[in-house]
């Protein structure tokens, strides 16, 4: 396949995500569908991808994507920029806000035969934690640390007796 027919397979892809058309993304996966996702232990299969995705989906409305770039390379095509929702729905136990949100995302899809049969997907789920109001504090092993700099530059800046 040539390499703008991949960018336009892939392209179409989001779009049809956007467009919340589901069944038409699905169907531009291959069977053996991979998919390599940033915070995830291990690889998901088209199914799983396909949950992945329907509990993002279900959770964010009027997503769109927006890509700055877009770079293809042979049977791969990188593309990075923002997604853009509203948080309608419930997120990992999160009752939905009304909130917009606002993500860099950066994936790396690979076409074989005029499907795609390999995605890599990084997105800034901190930045999104954030923008839905959910604040992250330290661990216990990370407080002792803190607590101690915090004490050492208090004293460092403190006029001797």
């Amino acid at each position: 396949m040539e390499s703008g027919q991949n960018r336009s397979l892939v392209l179409q892809f989001y779009k049809a995500f956007d467009d919340r058309s589901i069944e038409s993304a699905l169907e531009l996966l291959a069977p053996d569908f991979v998919a390599h996702l940033a915070g995830m232990p291990d690889p998901l299969d088209k199914k799983g991808f396909e949950q992945f995705g329907m509990t993002f989906y279900s959770a964010f409305g009027r997503g769109q994507h927006q890509f700055d770039q877009v770079i293809v390379d042979a049977d791969k095509v990188v593309t990075w920029g923002t997604f853009s929702a509203v948080h309608l729905g419930e997120f990992q136990g999160l009752p939905p806000t009304g909130k917009p949100i606002k993500l860099a995302v950066m994936h790396i899809d690979r076409v074989e035969n005029g499907k795609i049969v390999e995605h890599w997907g990084q997105g800034d789920a901190f930045g999104l934690m954030q923008q839905l109001g959910i604040v992250f504090l330290p661990g216990l092993t990370l407080v002792q640390p803190l607590v101690k700099s915090f004490m050492a530059k208090l004293f460092q800046r403190s006029p001797s007796l």
